[in-house]
């Protein structure tokens, strides 16, 4: 048994105790099967969801909606969910209701907890493993010092500098790697894009303020290279990747990129080099295919061409295009992954589940990364919304890894090299 959690006046997290906990799936609340909770892992977050109450079960099994505190007479109750740290996927959304609907949520990927027998509960699986991404290798005190030592060293750099406010502003990951020289480095390049994704983080194209800038200018070749080199040549399992949350496509860019591809390989032989991108620009793909890229993650949300236009809204491209790159890029030994943007309710839908396995058996997709979609739930069910039946994201998973057998499924990009 479930019961449901809130966030009163003062932040603090407590458990209702004469409320159940319901999810919500889509459009649709539902009582969470055993198979899609788990006890909320390190490194996740509990956050109040703005402007939203709760709503769960009575013990009568009624819809129980609680705006008021039950432990403080006249203070309000908030909802609340979890973000979860790479390596787990959600399968339920939290069941709550908006104060008003003209105000979106921030794009924050949101997961429906619980409290069962004094422990905190999450809508979610491990789809990965998670040691990498732990947030406690983040954020060290020793951060700024590095930081420091690398600017130092290339003082002209200025993806360096955008790296290091990426680090310290915006708490990214894959920047801060740059800097403690080990995995998946973040190598931003390029600041225009040429998709106009309804929930993209860097840019508002859906009436939410982006929680990110891009960076405003294009760098050299040789301030490529110089990022490139120093990870691939001292980060342990070092992946470098193009594409970021803090810039546009990638490929754009193809033209500068294949050459700086070719200068680091000159320096140095290990290491992943990768790019996630929309695959939507066919010549910047072939570029930098030609010119030794490893690997390629491409961003997806559905791969029925409707939603996709919907979601990605692409300029001067189509999914035809996209799987044109992928063939390319695939024939000549470049690892292709799916960065799947995973949202319960739309992507275990059966019609979306069929499309998405035949593109992968189609276009011999090595790997589907599962990444939690931050955006407002409201907002994306009134974009698109779908009756039909829905799978649920746990036996999704597993589907997946019973009809694909040789895909992997995941939640990052792993080393090719």
């Amino acid at each position: 048994m479930y019961l449901s959690l809130y966030a009163n006046e003062k932040g603090e997290v407590l458990e209702h105790p004469n409320i159940l906990m319901l999810g919500r799936s889509g459009s649709e609340w539902l009582v969470p099967e055993a198979s899609e909770m788990m006890p909320l892992p390190r490194g996740a977050s509990l956050v109040r969801i703005p402007g939203n109450i709760p709503v769960g079960l009575d013990m009568n099994e009624r819809l129980a909606y609680f705006e008021f505190d039950p432990l403080k007479i006249g203070q309000r109750a908030y909802a609340v969910a979890a973000l979860l740290p790479q390596g787990f996927t959600r399968t339920l959304l939290p069941a709550c209701v908006g104060s008003s609907g003209e105000v979106l949520l921030p794009l924050l990927g949101y997961a429906a907890v619980a409290l069962k027998e004094g422990k905190i509960y999450v809508a979610a699986v491990q789809s990965d493993e998670h040691r990498k991404w732990h947030p406690r290798y983040f954020n060290t005190e020793r951060l700024p010092l590095k930081i420091n030592k690398m600017l130092k060293k290339y003082p002209q750099n200025r993806i360096l500098h955008q790296l290091a406010r990426c680090s310290l502003e915006y708490s990214c990951f894959t920047a801060q790697n740059i800097f403690y020289q080990r995995w998946e480095g973040g190598i931003p390049t390029m600041k225009a894009c040429n998709a106009a994704c309804i929930a993209c983080i860097s840019e508002d194209h859906c009436g939410t303020t982006s929680p990110q800038n891009r960076l405003d200018f294009i760098p050299t070749v040789q301030e490529i290279s110089e990022v490139a080199s120093e990870h691939l040549l001292k980060a342990r399992e070092a992946i470098i990747s193009f594409g970021q949350g803090c810039e546009g496509e990638p490929a754009l860019n193809g033209q500068r990129l294949s050459q700086a591809i070719h200068q680091i390989r000159d320096l140095c032989s290990q290491g992943t080099i990768n790019m996630n991108t929309n695959a939507g620009y066919c010549e910047g793909v072939k570029l930098m295919t030609d010119a030794g890229m490893d690997s390629m993650r491409i961003t997806i949300f559905s791969a029925i061409e409707e939603n996709y236009d919907l979601y990605h809204r692409p300029q001067d491209y189509s999914l035809a295009d996209v799987e044109y790159s992928i063939a390319y890029a695939r024939d000549r030994g470049v690892k292709i992954s799916l960065n799947l943007l995973a949202f319960p309710g739309f992507s275990d839908r059966k019609e979306e589940i069929e499309a998405l396995m035949k593109f992968v058996s189609q276009n011999q997709v090595d790997m589907i990364q599962l990444r939690n979609l931050n955006i407002d739930p409201e907002f994306l069910m009134r974009t698109f919304p779908g009756k039909s039946r829905v799978l649920g994201i746990s036996n999704f998973i597993k589907l997946l890894k019973t009809e694909l057998p040789g895909v992997k499924i995941g939640s990052y990009s792993h080393p090719v090299r």
